[in-house]
């Protein structure tokens, strides 16, 4: 009787609040759109290839084949684990020849949350037994996930680890943790194999099989996160590294070994950017694919097709002026991982990649994780943004795109021959073009570097011309031309740079005059922007709060005597003030105007005045112009 009357009250209130078709919805955009292009207002044209719409419903759910699958079950789209979202917290450490020191780090950061530790080993020195167990002292490797960053080194180190866990009678089904033998990585970053396509492909082979009696220990690496930090796309990110990671199948069930031997044995590093939602979808589509490229190799179960995924921040995207904005970024960072079902997870410290990072900066890294694990509860819920209409749009556009490049590089011969041929530099160098002109022209916002600089920032920077350089390690018997790794915002840093030097140098900071007239509203509006623009170069500003008369401001100008003027006022003020300033002021300093009143430009540059400034500039080329003209080099 009750449950009748409980489901008459729903019929009830659902007559009461009808569905409303997406007919209306659009209808009622058109009409505020008022006439505007729907396509260029409202549709965002990403870089991986594919339209997002402002807004989704249901009806785009309808042809998802995968929206019943729960956590746990394949092709893990909703993630590897079945009731809680637990991730390891991982922190690397650099061993250099104080190995009793990295002990000593390691041990006191497992008392603070850590449980996974990255030791950092030179990749062309083969340690010795002793020093990987003194590395290893009073750590328990059953309980924590031990991972060994050592390139080619890894067979080595991951015969001395096995002597040392068995020597110590640890259980071999509790050992966690990797080591990253990735022929491919090298052949990416130094275009080269280690020592012979063949050798190197057979040595993976003995790995994995020594391995075996490990089967929670990953041995071989696809690093995906190396396409990010050349300026890839998300879409390149993704369809590369499971292009990689299907080499390995290949080339490896081709030397006899099965499926279910390799698939595990596989660890997926991919580098997690500040496009939020982009990036929950990235590892849920990974994970979706490589579920469903394992599974055409005939595993024994569908446990063998799960992606075990470790994300690090990417270094792209990181600055160094404003540096501590780079906390910011790795938190929103961490919690795309986290989100996305990451299953483990290196946040970097906001300086590491510009200095060696110090006590604070690792402690604020590690505690962002442990916040959202420990105070937000991002451990206790599985694939929380399952049934997004608009995440599980972009896992589906993500992993169709995705899927396409990889078929497409496979077509080339797979990875490898795809590398040999340029096909996958020639991508990546065609998206991040693309990506360094939005950072040029502020279509792509590196806050505190293209965008709000810290204008009160010091300028004494012990900086090393590297940073300011993209990084290209060309071995002198390569096979490929390598990747270019680099960070978007190196040009204008150097822009920057340059000025801080030349003030450093005992030179006056070049000085920015906002010749402020007219229309409040608009004089406020153009002189920050002008303060943005500048900024960003380093320049000093003058402010100021409007000038009755131009011989008033004329009067201001010269008394500061600054290198550049900025006419800051309304479109219709610029005919008769800018060309009167620009005759009196234009031969003792570089006269600008703030915008583009397009009905009177082709006026203003016949009366001499050169240079405008505005929303559609290329700031970081207008910028060196003006360093240029300021003899600041």
């Amino acid at each position: 009787m009750d449950s009748t009357k409980e489901k008459s009250k729903g019929e009830k209130l659902f007559a009461d609040f009808p569905p409303v078709p997406t007919e209306t919805w659009e209808a009622a955009i058109a009409r505020d759109l008022k006439g505007a292009d729907y396509e260029r207002k409202l549709i965002w044209k990403t870089m991986e290839g594919f339209n997002v719409k402002p807004y989704y419903r249901a009806e785009h759910l309808k042809d998802l084949d995968y929206l019943k699958v729960f956590p746990g079950d394949f092709p893990f789209v909703r993630g590897n684990r079945k009731k809680e979202n637990k991730w390891f917290v991982r922190q690397d450490i650099a061993v250099d020849l104080m190995i009793e020191k990295a002990n000593k780090k390691a041990l006191d950061i497992l008392m603070k949350g850590v449980d996974s530790l990255g030791f950092v080993l030179d990749p062309n020195k083969k340690p010795a037994v002793e020093e990987i167990e003194k590395l290893m002292e009073n750590i328990y490797s059953h309980l924590v996930e031990i991972n060994f960053v050592c390139g080619e080194q890894a067979p080595a180190v991951f015969d001395i680890y096995l002597q040392l866990v068995k020597k110590y009678n640890r259980d071999l089904q509790k050992i966690h943790g990797s080591v990253d033998y990735s022929p491919l990585k090298h052949l990416v970053l130094k275009g080269r194999f280690y020592t012979g396509e063949e050798h190197d492909f057979e040595t993976a082979k003995k790995l994995i099989e020594a391995s075996g009696i490990v089967p929670n220990f990953r041995t071989l690496s696809v690093d995906a996160s190396v396409f990010k930090n050349a300026g890839s796309s998300i879409v390149e990110e993704l369809a590369f590294g499971l292009a990689w990671g299907s080499e390995y199948l290949t080339r490896l069930t081709d030397k006899g070994l099965t499926v279910d031997a390799i698939a595990p044995k596989i660890k997926f590093v991919f580098g997690t950017g500040s496009n939020y939602f982009m990036e929950i979808a990235k590892l849920r589509a990974a994970r979706l694919l490589w579920a469903k490229i394992v599974n055409t190799y005939g595993p024994s179960h569908a446990g063998i097709t799960t992606a075990y995924i470790h994300s690090v921040n990417t270094t792209w995207n990181k600055t160094l002026y404003d540096a501590h904005v780079n906390m910011l970024r790795t938190t929103t960072e961490a919690m795309s991982a986290i989100i996305g079902g990451t299953d483990s997870l290196a946040v970097e410290p906001y300086n590491a990649a510009f200095e060696d990072p110090g006590d604070f900066a690792e402690r604020i890294a590690r505690n962002q994780q442990l916040i959202l694990k420990e105070e937000s509860h991002f451990d206790k819920i599985v694939d929380p943004s399952a049934g997004s209409y608009y995440i599980e749009n972009l896992t589906h556009s993500i992993a169709t795109e995705a899927f396409k490049l990889f078929l497409e590089t496979d077509e080339k011969g797979g990875f490898i021959q795809a590398f040999k041929n340029g096909f996958v530099q020639e991508k990546i160098a065609e998206t991040a073009r693309k990506r360094d002109m939005a950072i040029a022209t502020r279509k792509e916002i590196l806050l505190g570097t293209n965008q709000f600089p810290n204008l009160k920032e010091a300028e004494e920077k012990a900086l090393d011309a590297e940073i300011f350089t993209s990084t290209v390690q060309t071995a002198e018997d390569a096979l490929a031309q390598p990747l270019k790794l680099y960070r978007g915002a190196q040009a204008f840093e150097m822009i920057r740079y340059k000025t801080d030097q030349y003030v450093l140098q005992g030179n006056k900071r070049p000085q920015v005059f906002l010749f402020t007239y007219g229309n409040l509203a608009m004089r406020k509006a153009r002189a920050q922007f002008t303060e943005n623009f500048f900024g960003c170069a380093g320049f000093g500003i003058i402010d100021n709060n409007g000038f009755k008369t131009v011989d008033e401001g004329v009067k201001a100008v010269r008394a500061q005597k600054p290198g550049i003027v900025v006419i800051c006022a309304a479109d219709e003020d610029y005919p008769e003030i800018a060309p009167e300033i620009y005759n009196r002021l234009g031969a003792e300093t570089i006269v600008v105007v703030a915008g583009y009143p397009k009905d009177s430009v082709e006026m203003l540059k016949e009366k001499g005045i050169r240079h405008f400034i505005h929303v559609k500039s290329n700031v970081l080329e207008t910028l060196k112009e003006f360093q240029q003209m300021l003899k600041i080099v």
